[in-house]
C-alpha cells in the first residue's frame, strides 16, 4: 500500500492545526507560558512556501518559542524566524558550488597562485582550477 501525503504548501489549512499542536509542544518543553500564536503570526504560517516541509516548521516554531518572552508568539517573531530559515540552508547546487569555490581558493593560496600545482594538489584538471 502507498501512502500519498502532499508537501506542507499544499495542506495549507492543516497549518493551523499543525502549528498549534507544535507549539504546545515545544511550550510544555521548554516555556510552559507560551499559549497561542497571534492572528497575524499565524496568517504568516499559513502564507509561508515551506520548501522544508514540516520539519521547517518544526524548527520555525521551536525557534519561536525559544526566543519570546510572552505568551504570544507575534507576527515579527515568525517573520525573523521565517527568514533565519530561508537563508539558513543553500540549496545543494548552492552548496556544494560555494564548497568548490572555497576549495579552490585554499588550493591557490597554498601554491601561490601557482594554476598546474593547484590542479596536481587537488587531483583536477588546470581548467577547473580556472
Amino acid at each position: 500500500m502507498n501512502l500519498k501525503i502532499p508537501p506542507l504548501a499544499e495542506r495549507t489549512e492543516d497549518i493551523p492545526l499543525l502549528a498549534n499542536h507544535l507549539l504546545r509542544q515545544s511550550a510544555d518543553r521548554h516555556k510552559p507560558f507560551v499559549r497561542a500564536f497571534s492572528t497575524d503570526a499565524m496568517k504568516r504560517l499559513m502564507a509561508a512556501k515551506w520548501p522544508g516541509n514540516v520539519r521547517q516548521l518544526v524548527n520555525v516554531i521551536e525557534q519561536c518559542v525559544a526566543l519570546t518572552s510572552s505568551p504570544v508568539i507575534s507576527d515579527a517573531l515568525v517573520e525573523q524566524a521565517l527568514e533565519g530559515e530561508n537563508t539558513a540552508l543553500p540549496t545543494f547546487v548552492e552548496a556544494r558550488n560555494q564548497f568548490e569555490l572555497n576549495y579552490l581558493r585554499k588550493l591557490l593560496q597554498i601554491t601561490k597562485g601557482n594554476v598546474t600545482h593547484a590542479a596536481r594538489d587537488g587531483g583536477a584538471q588546470p581548467h577547473r582550477i580556472l
